[in-house]
């Protein structure tokens, strides 16, 4: 048994306690993992009593309030990022203080809990967070560890991949064995569903061996002069069956020919998430739009739909690994959490920046800037 060290800063002893009790026996443990993970709960009532606990206990995790006597939760938070140290930290906010939560996620904060949550709340972003610190230090060691860290990682996948690939031996199964009647159209659904499946399997394999060469460092890296409307075009020929599916136009605007010096494979990678995305979020019967630009020798990439949209809040996350957005109009889409991640990563390597304008039922644009070249 593993422990992660928890460290609630909050000025209501009510919240305090409350925290404590809930995580008190909570355990987080899945097949991949070595062992299972419970948690030591540290309580500090002022932002200066939190700041001396991370001195002296060095928490994993700390679940931090915005409004503090004294210092606010706020410059806790700047204080650790300043400090580097490796802290996860999640904002515990009520409602009136939402927006600098929001603003504190953008700082270094991984989440936030609006007040008043409830207990599944807190243990699922726990269990979240758990999770995520186990899969990061599993793919930093990647290539330290050899052969059973080699094992920890196939076991994951193995993991994510056990429930569909029983899914669709149910289906076919049941397809064989002629469930549903001769008829072959009583099939449809379930061949559909099977196929959902399949897409969400090859989705998951392909992201996690990118962030494999991501993570490890090893990649090869070929920096050429790449055509980027070429890169796109390729990405949307890769993705129109899909598109058909849904009735959703896809288009390039490259007026100006782009041309950048990179390696094709990661432009590759960060035009087919985008693209992808895009169709995937989006509505049926809507449109894409790949635009091209530069200005003063900035090149930008932006990617609009016209789908399902996102709060302020969930765009905020999206960046971080393993992280997917969970509301009603999701929960039949399926994906890895990798995707964009990759692309935030991939994005840095090249000095560049990735941002988000998104409303809910209106769509996204998803906007890459990469920084004038040297002739």
């Amino acid at each position: 048994m593993s422990t992660l060290k928890i460290l609630v800063i909050d000025d209501e002893p009510g919240i305090r306690s409350g925290i404590s009790r809930i995580l008190r026996n909570f355990r987080v443990d899945y097949p991949f993992m070595d062992e299972a993970f419970d948690f030591k709960v540290f309580e500090a009532a002022t932002g200066e009593e939190g700041i001396e606990i991370i001195e002296n206990d060095h928490p994993d995790i700390l679940l931090l309030d915005n409004k503090l006597p004294g210092i606010q939760g706020i410059e806790v938070l700047d204080y650790i990022r300043k400090k580097q140290y490796n802290i996860t930290v999640v904002m515990i906010t009520s409602y009136a203080s939402l927006e600098l939560a929001v603003k504190a996620t953008t700082d270094g904060a991984f989440d936030f809990i609006p007040k008043p949550f409830t207990p599944q709340e807190l243990r699922s972003s726990i269990e979240n967070i758990t999770k995520r610190l186990f899969l990061r230090s599993m793919a930093n060691k990647l290539h330290d560890t050899g052969k059973q860290v080699r094992f920890q990682f196939l076991a994951v996948l193995s993991h994510e991949l056990k429930a569909p690939l029983n899914a669709i031996e149910g289906y076919l199964k049941m397809a064989r064995e002629h469930k549903m009647g001769e008829p072959i159209e009583q099939y449809d659904g379930m061949l559909d569903r099977a196929l959902d499946r399949v897409i969400g399997m090859r989705t998951l394999i392909l992201d996690l061996l990118d962030l494999t060469k991501l993570e490890s460092g090893k990649a090869e890296r070929i920096i050429v002069d790449v055509d980027l409307g070429k890169i796109a075009k390729v990405a949307i020929d890769t993705m129109t069956p899909y598109a058909i599916q849904k009735d959703i136009r896809v288009s390039v605007d490259n007026p100006d020919n782009i041309h950048m010096q990179a390696d094709i494979d990661e432009m590759e990678i960060i035009f087919n998430n985008l693209i992808s995305n895009a169709i995937k979020y989006n509505k049926d019967g809507g449109t894409v739009t790949c635009k091209l630009e530069k200005d003063n020798g900035q090149i930008i990439i932006r990617v609009t739909d016209t789908g399902i949209g996102m709060t302020r809040e969930e765009s905020s996350r999206l960046f971080q690994d393993f992280v997917r957005i969970r509301n009603e109009k999701t929960r039949q889409i399926p994906g890895s959490g990798l995707g964009l991640s990759i692309v935030k990563k991939l994005t840095d390597t090249y000095n560049g920046r990735i941002e988000i304008q998104s409303e809910p039922d209106k769509g996204s644009t998803f906007i890459i800037t990469f920084p004038k070249q040297e002739e």
